[in-house]
């Protein structure tokens, strides 16, 4: 079955009866988080399942939920401007979806990057790894938006031979990304066009200009170090030692800071989420390596420096 492009130009898809069919059991399919009522907990997420429901598919809705929720979906990649994924349905097969989105040009991602910056809010909250919650009236001051505003905005495409688009093939990998988007709301930025790595580094350094001046200057790169593969120059015998170190070592304030910037696991289908479960394990051993590292006695005496 050759696969069908539809531009999306106006409300009102076409929901003609098809009958419903028992798809196969997928087995490692991702099964959403959601077993039961609303799809997503962020406002972001739910702003992007409200997407997908102003299509009025109907029953299609249903049944991509249900798909989702049975773990029917086997992959998602998520990429600049676009998702592929593959679902299983009801023939040997998986169904090659495709959902395109609209990306901003390099213009107006500049402007949304000056109105970012000139708010010291914004622009140190994105640094931080956090999505603002009225980032959206930012877009809409330049005349953009952070979200599909149009149908022509968006456009997707399903190898199924269900002649509706969205069908619920393509209304499964929805809700599930909208479940992503709360593990990650920089893969908004990312389908619009910019990665979350391009957002940091360019506010990150944004010039004297653009950025605000209660914004901190940008820390400037170390060079990377490779690790030596020799234990004894890994550990600090060789030309190292605990001496060598700063005066006062102290446990990091934010447990697992550079794991919460780096952002959670992708599809992350553990029992509790992933950043929570590394935040407890660096704040349990944080303080018994630094008793390996200085010493139970020096560790007293570094507390009292510090105080």
């Amino acid at each position: 079955m050759s696969r069908r492009w539809w531009r999306n130009e106006r409300y009102g898809w076409n929901d003609e009866y098809f009958p419903a069919s028992q798809p196969r059991k997928a087995e490692g399919g991702i099964k959403s988080k959601s077993q039961r009522g609303a799809f997503g907990e962020s406002w972001w997420a739910k702003r992007w399942i409200e997407v997908l429901e102003s299509f009025n598919i109907g029953a299609r809705l249903s049944r991509g939920r249900s798909y989702a929720r049975s773990g029917q979906v086997l992959s998602i990649a998520i990429d600049k401007g676009q998702v592929k994924a593959k679902v299983q349905g009801s023939r040997p097969t998986p169904y090659d979806i495709l959902i395109e989105v609209k990306t901003l040009s390099e213009a107006e991602w500049e402007k949304v990057l000056d109105a970012l910056c000139g708010q010291a809010i914004f622009a140190a909250k994105l640094l931080g790894g956090e999505m603002p919650q009225d980032i959206e009236p930012v877009f809409t001051e330049v005349g953009l938006s952070l979200f599909p505003a149009k149908l022509r905005d968006l456009m997707t495409a399903c190898s199924c031979p269900d002649s509706s688009n969205p069908c619920k093939h393509i209304a499964a990998a929805y809700y599930l990304l909208g479940e992503e988007f709360d593990r990650d709301p920089f893969l908004i930025f990312s389908l619009r066009g910019l990665s979350r790595e391009a957002l940091m580094e360019r506010l990150g350094t944004a010039s004297p200009k653009r950025q605000d001046a209660s914004v901190s200057p940008a820390v400037s790169k170390r060079p990377s170090e490779p690790l030596s593969v020799l234990p004894g120059a890994f550990w600090g015998d060789e030309g190292h030692s605990v001496a060598d170190s700063p005066a006062v070592v102290e446990i990091p304030h934010q447990p697992a800071a550079l794991a919460r910037r780096l952002g959670g696991f992708p599809f992350w289908r553990g029992e509790s989420p992933l950043l929570e479960t590394l935040s407890r394990i660096y704040a349990a051993a944080s303080p018994r390596a630094l008793d390996v590292y200085i010493g139970p006695v020096s560790r007293t005496e570094n507390t009292e420096l510090q105080s």
